[in-house]
């Protein structure tokens, strides 16, 4: 507990300065490094042909996202399955097949990097680092843009304009991704995480057997995929291995760094929409107009501070959904198996099936909770032997997908619960709802409705077609186990395609045409309905005008409306996965124990 306990407390400590940072970076304005990364940018500005003075709409804005992913995707793939070519393939590997470069490319351009196959053995140097480690930034600063041009369609600070996508991919990529992926990575490399162009060493072990241990750049891939909370490990085993993960220091070290931005942009979220308050407050007073904000200098000054805490309201209801889960699944790795204490052996220690002694219950729980909340995907224990309610969490986490989320993922996604809590509480009261100012009306509840329902459709509707197909398709016989766990197994595979955070419970059979197929087009639609879907919210609600507040106006600033959020998140996810998940994880635990 102390140990969870400390590592939440230096998050919070760390989480705080770096959203200010961000924040900077996200409103334009100056920060420390400026003079180095103005000309860094300048010049990407030049060679590309960007016109940083140049705003976007939300259709423009999402076209651009779609359309430089889309070219992306497709130099990708044609690298994937060109990669025998004896250019940085020290180990000689082949090309790619067909089904897994569509599943491998998509999964790393939708912030997934869920992996069919295994890293050292699967994928060249040249594909590691042109593919793979390229596209972690790629994406993460892509899912971070549209976050911030969501953000800057809530503040409502223009009617048309939410930014440009190119300007913003940039920006979020030199000062923010690379900056702190040369710092974490060189944090790595001290602590003994390998970073050459080397081929792999074949050593004796004392068994007379030969192993082989992977070397080569994987220092700079493990920084940016937990920066960016990829995923994708260098490594098919992830971080549970020495080479990825060898000390508690670089467990830690890559925990913050998948924490570190999602929390930053919540931060960000309730400094720009406070700084709207601020214009608004200052053009009250310049034109005289008649306001809330105008009745007293008390009242202003406690309105415009009251906006500035939207974004920690925000942060609480995520924490308390973090917390409870973490609690659960620490609790239930301490319970450990009750068929080997019937046999008689200790479980004092819990269950440590699967974990890494180096790391033991505590800090496999946090790291468990924190890589299917963030959407990283990162794994250092294996999920597929957590007990069942252990499991449980994970799953349920990315069924949510709104604990903090990826870059920017989990804000925009809880957002679209604060408009549906509003509108629930606007129906109790009788009252058109309202959220940051502006009136919630039809076509941004149908558009909400429709965001919220697709994760849930995606997970659900896929995990029936693999059930249903299993006896079906010859090449779908990949479900290891046929009891509950092997529900849950699909079950996790499909929530983690839709939730784009990549990891597994690695208990199926997955690299086949089934399996790469359904979760490639699980994580591309996952990914990009949704972020058109909310840029198309944010485009709607900052055409409207602001309105004043009223004795019946319902703040969302306040601590109240996070426990109203986290019941509503938890309402519509007993709604929509309860049934699913009595089959799966809770039937397993209630056999295990009875």
């Amino acid at each position: 507990m102390v140990q969870l306990i400390l590592t939440i407390l230096i998050y919070l400590i760390m989480v705080i300065p770096v959203g200010i940072y961000v924040y900077h970076i996200a409103a334009g304005k100056h920060t420390f490094a400026d003079p180095v990364f103005n000309r860094v940018d300048g010049f990407i500005y030049k060679i590309s042909g960007i016109r940083p003075q140049r705003g976007m709409s939300w259709k423009k804005y999402a076209a651009a996202l779609l359309g430089t992913n889309g070219v992306m995707i497709l130099l990708g793939y044609i690298i994937l399955r060109i990669q025998s070519l004896p250019i940085f393939n020290p180990n000689a590997i082949g090309n790619m097949e067909e089904s897994l470069s569509f599943n491998t490319i998509i999964s790393f351009m939708t912030n997934t990097n869920l992996q069919h196959y295994s890293g050292e053995s699967g994928l060249s140097y040249l594909s590691q680092m042109l593919v793979i480690t390229f596209m972690m930034f790629v994406s993460a600063a892509s899912g971070y843009a549209a976050c911030v041009a969501f953000i800057r369609g809530l503040a409502g600070k223009n009617k048309d304009n939410v930014g440009n996508f190119f300007v913003d991919l940039v920006r979020i990529t030199t000062r923010v991704l690379i900056p702190f992926s040369i710092i974490g990575g060189l944090l790595l490399v001290w602590q003994g995480v390998p970073q050459n162009l080397s081929g792999n060493i074949v050593v004796d072990t004392l068994e007379g057997a030969k192993q082989v241990i992977a070397t080569g750049p994987a220092a700079a891939l493990e920084i940016i995929k937990h920066l960016g909370t990829n995923g994708g490990g260098f490594i098919g085993a992830n971080s549970t291995t020495p080479i990825e993960n060898p000390t508690i220091i670089t467990n830690l070290i890559e925990l913050y760094s998948m924490m570190l931005l999602p929390g930053a942009s919540v931060i960000t979220f309730g400094k720009m929409v406070r700084d709207r308050k601020r214009a608004e407050k200052k053009n009250i007073v310049a034109t005289g107009a008649t306001s809330p904000l105008k009745q007293s200098p008390i009242r202003r000054s406690l309105t415009v501070f009251m906006y500035g805490r939207e974004g920690r309201t925000i942060f609480a209801a995520m924490g308390i959904i973090f917390l409870i889960g973490l609690g659960v699944c620490y609790w239930a790795e301490l319970q450990g198996n009750p068929v080997l204490a019937d046999s008689g052996l200790s479980q004092s220690m819990g269950s440590m099936e699967g974990k890494e002694v180096r790391f033991g219950i505590a800090q496999s729980a946090m790291f468990t909770t924190t890589t299917t909340s963030f959407t990283t995907g990162t794994v250092n224990n294996m999920h597929d032997t957590l007990t069942p309610l252990g499991g449980m969490i994970p799953l349920l986490h990315m069924m949510l997908n709104v604990v903090f989320g990826g870059k920017g993922v989990g804000l925009m996604n809880m957002i679209m619960y604060a408009i549906l809590a509003v509108f629930i509480c606007g129906l109790m009261i009788g009252r058109t709802p309202e959220y940051l100012g502006k009136k919630i009306e039809g076509r941004e509840m149908k558009l909400t409705a429709l965001c919220i329902i697709i994760h849930p459709f995606l997970i659900l509707a896929f995990s029936a077609l693999a059930i249903g197909l299993v006896n079906v398709l010859p090449d779908n016989n990949g479900i290891t186990n046929p009891g509950f766990h092997g529900l849950s197994q699909v079950l996790y595979e499909f929530s983690s395609s839709a939730a784009n955070n990549g990891s597994g419970f690695e208990g199926l059979a997955d690299n086949t045409m089934f399996w790469n197929i359904t979760t490639g087009l699980a994580m591309f639609f996952g990914r990009y309905l949704s972020i058109v879907i909310q840029l198309a919210i944010a485009g709607s609600l900052m055409k409207k005008n602001f309105v004043n507040d009223s004795v019946g106006t319902l703040h969302t600033d306040t601590f109240s409306f996070a426990i109203i959020l986290v019941f509503v998140v938890y309402i519509f996810a007993a709604l929509t996965f309860f049934p699913v998940l009595a089959l799966g994880p809770i039937a397993e635990h209630l056999t295990l124990w009875s």
